[in-house]
C-alpha cells in the first residue's frame, strides 16, 4: 500500500528528504520516474503503465506536498517502517486505501526502480 498525505498537511518538508525513492513532491511540482531511480529512457511500470523516465509528470496536488504511488514502495528494501510517517509532525502520511500492496509487489517495485 502506498502512503498518502493528507489535506493536513503544513508543508514543512520534512518527509521529502527522508524518501529513498524521491517519491515525495513539494505541491504543484512536476514528478520524473527518474528522480532518485536508477530509471532511464522509455519504461514500463510494473502495473503496465508506459512512460519516459525523463518526462515531466504532472503534479497530483497543487496545495501540498504529495507522494506519487507509482514510486512509494513504504520504504520496503530500505527501513522497517515509512520514514515520511515516522517524521511528519502533524502525523498527516498514512496509508493510502486506494492503493493496496503486498509486501511482495512493494518489494518488487523497490527492485525496478534500483537495480541493484
Amino acid at each position: 500500500m502506498a502512503i498518502i498525505i493528507t489535506d493536513e498537511c503544513i508543508n514543512c518538508g520534512a518527509c521529502e528528504p527522508e524518501c529513498p525513492n524521491t517519491a515525495i513532491y513539494e505541491g504543484a511540482d512536476d514528478w520524473r520516474y527518474a528522480d532518485g531511480t536508477d530509471l532511464e529512457g522509455d519504461i514500463v511500470t510494473l502495473e503496465g503503465k508506459e512512460a519516459n523516465a525523463e518526462e515531466a509528470q504532472e503534479p497530483i496536488s497543487d496545495e501540498f506536498y504529495y507522494i506519487v504511488p507509482d514510486k512509494c514502495t513504504e520504504c520496503k528494501g530500505f527501513h522497517e517502517e515509512p520514514q515520511c510517517a515516522a517524521v511528519c509532525p502533524v502525523d498527516c502520511c498514512v496509508p493510502d486505501e486506494d492503493h493496496v500492496e503486498s509486501e511482495e509487489k512493494l518489494l518488487g517495485k523497490q527492485k525496478f526502480m534500483h537495480h541493484e
